[in-house]
């Protein structure tokens, strides 16, 4: 089995990663398609990959072998991963969303890279994502929303597992303070979550702040709530589909 989750940047997407690779029953696989992007290449499970059809054949490969997750960001397109109709509508691989608030990623993004183009928000490539996966494997994905996970991550969790046809494990929502290898690569993107200790205490920048960070009023800036309003409308569409929880 593989299971993905596509994640606009900054939206949990490494706290749910942490606690995945916490249960033990998964061989994780840390944003290899933005290592590829980024650095030329992607190393996977003792693999160097050097293109999007090699990564996916190793992730499938991998996947038969032991069940295997791996997280992903969207502040890149993956052309190629959008022409692969095999890959996200194989019956084998479970694709699931995680999303927040663009207000919230916004301005945590900016705390990092002040000069992120539009596009880095990633919203519309994670949309562009969501509505193949539905169209080709025949079945809506799993949507889940960053503020419900941080407000009952015990719950959220549970529901995801039971949708995603695996155990849940309530152990994993905690852990110990790491900073895992996988990360290394990108490590200041994931600090927040080296220093956490479980779900509920993942922090994140730009959190329940109406999106204000380090002095950023992400609605009233000029560049800024331009951003927000050119990916508020995907955030939306994906909202509307998340996984609700009694």
């Amino acid at each position: 089995m593989l299971l993905m989750l596509w994640s606009a940047p900054r939206s949990r997407s490494t706290a749910f990663f942490r606690m995945m690779a916490e249960r033990g029953d998964f061989t994780v696989v840390h944003e290899p398609f933005s290592y590829l992007a980024e650095f030329g290449y992607a190393d996977v499970a003792g693999s160097r990959v050097t293109s999007a059809p090699e990564l996916i054949a190793v992730l499938r490969s991998l996947a038969s072998r032991r069940p295997a997750f791996a997280k992903e960001t969207t502040g890149k397109r993956y052309p190629e991963v959008l022409s692969s109709p095999e890959f996200l509508g194989a019956a084998d691989a479970v694709h699931t969303f995680l999303i927040r608030h663009p207000r919230e990623t916004i301005a945590s993004y900016h705390a990092l890279n002040p000069a992120a183009a539009r596009h880095k928000i990633g919203f519309e490539s994670l949309h562009e994502i969501f509505a193949s996966v539905t169209r080709l494997s025949g079945r809506e994905p799993i949507v889940v929303d960053a503020a419900d996970l941080m407000r009952r991550p015990r719950a959220v969790v549970e529901a995801y597992c039971a949708r995603a046809g695996i155990p849940f494990l309530p152990a994993a929502l905690a852990w110990r303070p790491a900073c895992l290898p996988e990360w290394e690569p990108s490590r200041r993107w994931h600090a927040e979550v080296a220093a956490s200790t479980g779900l509920g205490d993942a922090g994140g920048a730009g959190g329940a702040d109406g999106g204000r960070r380090a002095g950023v009023d992400v609605e009233h800036h000029p560049v800024l709530g331009a951003y927000l309003r050119y990916h508020l409308p995907y955030y939306q569409a994906l909202h509307a589909r998340r996984l609700r929880v009694p």
